[in-house]
């Protein structure tokens, strides 16, 4: 029986910023709603691979290329998790 693990926005949104910010070394104070997250990250293509195997680690689930369409910014970002994690 698969355990489904349930996260608020505002859960996603907290553990999401720690992770990228560290994985990054960035200032999570970077990190906002509306910052880009390919420039505040400084990421090229290999480094969405990246992200995808951060994602999985710690959130459990797999985001795929076009996932990403239309992904701009963090806020983008939080809200494609949400559904992914939550299944909306």
């Amino acid at each position: 029986e698969e355990l489904l693990i349930v996260m608020t926005i505002e859960e996603i949104i907290e553990k999401a910023s720690v992770v990228l910010a560290e994985e990054f070394e960035i200032d999570p104070e970077t990190i906002t709603p509306d910052a880009s997250l390919k420039d505040t990250l400084g990421l090229d293509s290999l480094d969405f691979v990246d992200v995808v195997v951060l994602v999985e680690q710690h959130f459990g689930v797999t985001l795929t290329g076009p996932d990403f369409v239309g992904i701009v910014t963090f806020k983008d970002f939080y809200e494609l998790l949400n559904r992914k994690i939550n299944g909306e």
